[in-house]
């Protein structure tokens, strides 16, 4: 299946539909939620405190606030619906019964998979951005522990920021994935996807675990926060792609291992 036909397949899903809604809107929520409450009151310093001091200030925070869960969610819906979706509506032995081999028609929904994902992430700070240049100012970037970015570096380190949310995620993509070519039921591909993303993150938290806790995704996802610093840090962005894209190999590896020897009937 051509990428293109497969892309325009995608698009019109009401599923992306409704994920790209969801995304967009949340910026406007949040702005609401700032502008109600008082982010500031028990006077703790944080991004959030910081949220409307600039349009990068709020685009920043709309980041920090999402990509431990929400982000979450369009890479498992988009990369574990992928094939599933096609066994639940019995048009996947159709689509095989075409002389294109099984890894040609798995790249294809991989490549447009990922596309969609790494679309859903950048959809966010982007919208937060503008709405929040259009709230708060095109200014500096005022750090929580002190200090400022100007309003260029602060966007240049948000973008190689959700750049890192995509490669971290892509754990995420590569187990839903695998799930997907596992299962029938899209459901289950995508719930489980999340669901082993929430137990690596209530993993991560059990500090009994120590060392061990490296090498699970979930401790390295909010990595990205150490760029917009005065000295910005890459030693845990480094490591935590490494980890990310080491479990996203091996994922999608048992995909196409396992999809190739398959006997699919539906």
């Amino acid at each position: 299946m051509p990428l293109r036909v497969e892309l325009v397949r995608q698009l019109k899903r009401r599923r992306t539909l409704v994920m790209g809604a969801v995304l967009g809107l949340l910026p406007f929520v949040l702005a609401v939620a700032l502008a109600v409450g008082d982010p500031g009151r028990r006077g703790q310093v944080s991004l959030m405190t910081t949220a409307t001091e600039s349009g990068a200030n709020f685009a920043a925070t709309c980041l920090f606030v999402s990509a431990g869960f929400l982000l979450v969610i369009p890479v498992a819906l988009f990369c574990g619906d992928t094939v599933a979706s096609e066994a639940n509506w019995s048009s996947l032995r159709y689509l095989l019964a075409a002389p294109v081999p099984r890894a040609r028609l798995l790249w294809s929904k991989l490549a447009v998979a990922l596309g969609l994902s790494l679309g859903a992430i950048v959809l966010l700070p982007v919208v937060a951005l503008a709405l929040g240049t259009v709230l708060y100012g095109w200014g500096p970037l005022q750090i929580p522990t002190g200090g400022v970015l100007d309003a260029g570096t602060a966007v240049r380190g948000l973008a190689v920021g959700v750049a890192y949310i995509f490669v971290s995620q892509l754990v995420t993509a590569g187990l839903a994935f695998w799930l997907s070519t596992r299962t029938d039921a899209p459901l289950g591909a995508v719930g489980g996807a999340v669901g082993l993303t929430i137990a690596g993150n209530v993993l991560d938290a059990v500090t009994a675990l120590g060392h061990w806790r490296a090498f699970l995704p979930a401790h390295w996802q909010f990595a990205w926060a150490d760029l917009i610093q005065p000295q910005p840090e890459w030693g845990g962005m480094i490591q935590g792609a490494a980890v990310s894209v080491t479990y996203a190999m091996v994922f999608v590896a048992l995909a196409f291992r396992g999809f190739r020897r398959k006997d699919v009937v539906s």
